[in-house]
């Protein structure tokens, strides 16, 4: 018998330009393949508008989900390096500090501007399925979208479908200082809906799942069945890749922002510059610009001794950031506070030396990581320089995998062939 699932695309192809993901935007990914692999699902993709889900062409949509699979992976094929990445491998290789940074280009002031032309044409362009939503037995929503109101779970609900949602963290209400103004508000009234209206909530982790249910307990809710399952990695970062490490630099990998403690970071790293002089190792910072880094790029465009030994890269595909990452002396994971932590895992599966804030998410998704308070300023530098003198032993570590999140997740559903569970 043939399932019929309503999979919520919306972020999903609002991404279609991106030449590299979030955490989130592997996540859906993810889910969009697993769906679409099973012979037994029949998968209607859909995207909100305002208070409705309007049908896409499932061929279409196909396309799309291979297409940023081979974008966003790589490809089988190497691509030209751009300018920026040429200067930055030139600059990785040189010993001691470099000539110059490289910085990717800073965002742009935060004022409101018509979308550009190339999204107002790829929605004119996208096609829409024919006719009403088919009847179906499934609805999945894992990118956080059109959850702010009630409307379409409870319509989805009316009608009889499982609703299953992923909830990814809960940081903007936890921790507003971190996130724009307004997106504490927004994000309790979408964890609120969710708790009212989903079926069952997928979290990342065993933390996501404990702040929820305070959450809840707080606001007088009884969750629905709630499975902490932790997310898996893509195929570049599976496995332990040889290496020598013979690079004298440190990787950080996530968005450029106030909650991935970066300013903290670079004070260390202008500490270094004035203690080692030439010796000092150099720090490469991969991600976009994300909300309230303005001390980020006042270090990175106006600080003397960071200059030619912090650099700033974007874009990465996974088997260059998987390169990357596997030559450095360690990566470093200073954040505040992370639900999941796709770069700590995605180190520890390649064998690359982790340095990370002793947070909750990181002691249970990466315990064997060396764990250092994230405000210790000594601590740090101490961890850095040691690592410096004698890379530790990695320890064995078995990554989370997709396959096992589906087998899992097919579990709870009843997806499996059995009924689902409580």
């Amino acid at each position: 018998m043939t399932i019929s699932v309503l999979f919520d695309a919306s972020r999903l192809v609002s991404r279609a330009e991106r030449t590299a993901p979030t955490g989130v935007d592997r996540v859906c990914l993810a889910y969009a393949e697993w769906l679409l692999s099973r012979p037994d699902l029949s998968v209607t993709p859909v995207r909100t508008r305002k208070d409705r889900l309007v049908a896409l062409d499932p061929d279409w949509f196909r396309a799309c989900v291979a297409t940023l699979r081979a974008r966003w992976t790589g490809g089988t094929t190497e691509r030209a390096l751009t300018g920026d990445e040429q200067r930055l491998v030139a600059a990785l290789k040189t010993p001691g500090r470099a000539t110059e940074s490289v910085i990717g280009t800073p965002p742009a002031p935060q004022t409101a501007r018509p979308a550009p032309l190339s999204k107002l044409w790829r929605f004119l362009r996208e096609p829409r399925g024919a006719g009403a939503l088919p009847d179906s037995a499934f609805y999945f929503n894992v990118g956080h979208t059109g959850l702010v109101d009630d409307v379409i779970l409870s319509a989805l609900a009316t009608r009889g479908v499982q609703r299953i949602v992923m909830l990814h963290d809960l940081i903007p209400i936890t921790h507003p200082e971190f996130c724009r103004p307004g997106d504490g508000d927004k994000h309790r009234d979408r964890v609120l809906s969710t708790l009212r209206h989903a079926s069952r909530i997928v979290v990342n982790s065993r933390y996501t799942a404990h702040e929820l249910c305070a959450f809840a307990a707080r606001e007088g809710l009884t969750p629905p069945p709630i499975d902490a399952i932790h997310l898996g990695l893509e195929p570049s970062f599976e496995r332990i890749r040889p290496t020598d490490r013979k690079g004298r630099y440190f990787v950080h990998v996530g968005t450029i922002e106030a909650r991935k403690n970066l300013a903290f970071l670079l004070t260390l790293w202008r500490r270094l510059a004035e203690q080692m002089g030439a010796e000092a190792p150099q720090l490469v910072l991969v991600g976009r610009y994300g909300w309230e880094n303005e001390a980020v790029l006042d270090h990175l465009q106006r600080s003397p001794p960071l200059r030619g030994l912090v650099h700033q890269a974007s874009d990465l595909p996974d088997s260059a950031l998987a390169d990357l990452m596997t030559g450095a002396c360690a990566v470093l994971a200073p954040s505040s506070v992370e639900g999941f932590d796709l770069p700590a895992v995605e180190a520890c599966a390649l064998g690359v030396p982790l340095i990370a804030s002793d947070i909750p998410a990181h002691r249970e998704l990466v315990p064997h990581a060396r764990l250092v308070d994230p405000l210790d300023g000594q601590g740090w530098l101490q961890a850095i320089e040691e690592t410096m003198r004698q890379p530790p032993t990695v320890s064995d570590f078995t990554p989370p995998s997709w396959p096992d999140h589906f087998v899992a997740l097919s579990t709870r559903l009843g997806l499996d062939g059995t009924a689902a569970r409580a």
